[in-house]
């Protein structure tokens, strides 16, 4: 199957939310967290500070100008092979100070880089316009995407019609998983009256259990929906606005504090 191709216009929302991330170098996927990629751009094992702001920065343009993976790998492993990230390598682990043998870059490192930013950056975008129309559009069709194979319980969840604010959205917005391609689409009332006469629509949300997960890197135990993938969980653009809600509150209470102190 083809790479996966980003728009050639790609919305202002994805590229705002995108420019709006920070930069956490970590060894590992996992030091840095669901909720945590939606305020800061990282590549595990990239330690390198220098070379981290030049992968976002071509990341970023893939983004803006819309690039095939083959467009972005072009400039992206020249790059890295420059670098020296590339290939097996030994390197020192912060966390545990051991010396271990770990693969840095390879066209599968830069396949993930590609897929794993545009995905979620169009995630994210998507949602602030969701979110912004869903006085005419109260509602979400959970959909398949362009794959050959799907996970057995996405294909499930295909033509679950939901209102925009059902808690499932918070856990289960696409993409729910490494190489998920499923996606969402907004419905206006009417239309969701038409599908669900149709009845092959679900109007409830689908209750298919939880899954425990040990998360080695820190030995905590995580409880996931059946079918999401660990750290995917999240929805990018409604944990990014959570964030933001977050960081100004707790600003007017310093604001607050700093007023009533006496002189």
């Amino acid at each position: 199957m083809p790479e996966p191709v980003a728009s050639k216009f790609p919305p202002k929302e994805a590229l705002d939310w995108f420019k709006a991330k920070g930069l956490k170098p970590a060894f590992d996927y996992r030091d840095v967290w669901k909720e945590e990629h939606a305020n800061a751009f990282t590549v595990a094992k990239m330690l390198n500070a220098d070379l981290l702001v030049e992968v976002r920065q071509l990341v970023e343009q893939a983004l803006e100008e819309g690039q095939t993976y083959q467009q972005f790998a072009t400039s992206l492993k020249p790059l890295l092979v420059k670098s020296g990230w590339w290939g097996i390598q030994e390197m020192n682990d912060p966390l545990t100070n051991e010396t271990k043998l770990v693969q840095l870059g390879s066209e599968e490192r830069v396949k993930t880089i590609y897929r794993t930013n545009m995905r979620t950056a169009r995630a994210a975008g998507q949602w602030q316009r969701i979110e912004r129309t869903k006085r005419a559009m109260p509602y979400l069709l959970y959909q398949l995407g362009p794959a050959k194979e799907h996970r057995a319980l996405h294909v499930s969840w295909a033509g679950v019609l939901l209102p925009v604010d059902d808690p499932w959205w918070s856990t289960h917005m696409p993409p729910n998983g490494w190489g998920c391609h499923c996606g969402v689409r907004s419905v206006s009332r009417v239309e969701a009256e038409k599908l669900t006469a149709s009845g092959n629509i679900l109007t409830e949300a689908p209750n298919d259990g939880t899954k425990q997960w040990l998360n080695k890197r820190t030995g905590e135990v995580e409880t996931l929906p059946a079918g999401i993938d660990p750290g995917w969980d999240y929805n990018p653009g409604k944990s990014r606005s959570a964030s933001m809600k977050a960081d100004l509150a707790e600003k007017e209470a310093r604001l607050r504090q700093t007023l009533s102190a006496p002189l």
